[in-house]
C-alpha cells in the first residue's frame, strides 16, 4: 500500500515519543494531590489536552491553578526517563523536508518543547493546546496545521495513536494512519494501522511524498 501526500502532520505522545510512564506518573500525583482518585480514574486521559480533562474533574474557579499544576509536575519529569523515541522515529523524520511535516499535540506548547528537545527533535512548525480553542477530536488543530503549511487538506496524511486523533484527522478530511503504541489495532479506526514508524519508509518526489509499508 502506498498514500501519497504534500505534507504529514504527527502527533506527539505515543506517536513520536513514548511518555506513558510519565503521563501516569504525574497525572496520579495530580489527582491523589487533589483528592480525586477515583474520579480520575473514570476519565480518559490519552490523546486530550489537559484543559478539557482538569475541567472535567475540578470545579471552574480551581481549574487554572490545577493545570498550571499538572504542566509544572510533567515538564519537571522529563529528565527522569519521562520520554524516549518510538522506533523508526529518528530516521523517517530525517527522510523529510523540514516545511513538509509539522508535530499536532494535545499538550501545551511549554510540554511539547520540553519533550520534543529531550529526544532531539525541533520540528520547524508546532501546533500545540496554547494554539487552539477546541481539541481533538475537533479537527481544529490539524485543520490548522494545513492551513499554516499552505497544504490543502485531503493532501494531508495524520500519524496518531489515539482514537480522538483519529477521529480529528478523519474530520479534517485526511488520510489518517494509526500506531498500536498505546492501543489495540482493533480500537483504531484508520486508513492503515501498523505499530509505529517503523514499519513505514518516505520516498519525497517532486510531486509529493509517498508513504510505504515496509516489507
Amino acid at each position: 500500500m502506498t498514500i501519497h501526500a504534500r505534507a504529514l502532520l504527527f502527533d506527539n505522545d505515543g506517536t513520536l515519543v513514548s511518555s506513558l510512564d510519565s503521563v501516569d506518573r504525574c497525572w496520579a500525583r495530580w489527582a491523589e494531590e487533589y483528592g480525586i482518585t477515583e474520579e480520575f480514574g473514570r476519565v480518559e486521559l490519552h490523546g486530550r489536552p489537559a484543559v478539557e480533562i482538569v475541567a472535567e474533574l475540578l470545579p471552574a474557579d480551581v481549574v487554572p491553578e490545577a493545570l498550571a499544576r499538572i504542566e509544572t509536575l510533567e515538564v519537571e519529569d522529563v529528565p527522569n526517563d519521562g520520554v524516549h523515541l518510538l522506533p523508526g522515529t529518528k530516521d523517517f523524520l530525517d527522510s523529510l523536508p523540514a516545511d513538509r511535516w509539522a508535530v499536532v499535540t494535545s499538550a501545551t506548547r511549554r510540554l511539547a518543547e520540553a519533550r520534543l528537545d529531550a529526544v532531539g527533535i525541533l520540528p520547524k512548525m508546532l501546533i500545540a493546546a496554547d494554539d487552539i480553542t477546541r481539541g481533538k477530536p475537533d479537527p481544529e488543530p490539524y485543520l490548522l496545521a494545513a492551513r499554516q503549511l499552505g497544504v490543502d487538506p485531503a493532501h494531508c496524511v495524520v500519524f496518531e495513536d489515539a482514537p480522538a486523533g483519529l477521529q480529528a484527522g478523519r474530520a479534517a478530511g485526511m488520510t489518517t494512519v494509526a500506531f498500536t503504541t498505546t492501543h489495540r489495532a482493533h480500537e483504531l479506526d484508520a486508513d492503515l494501522v501498523v505499530r509505529d514508524l517503523s514499519a513505514l519508509s518516505a520516498l519525497v518526489t517532486d510531486a509529493g511524498i509517498e508513504i510505504s509499508v515496509r516489507d
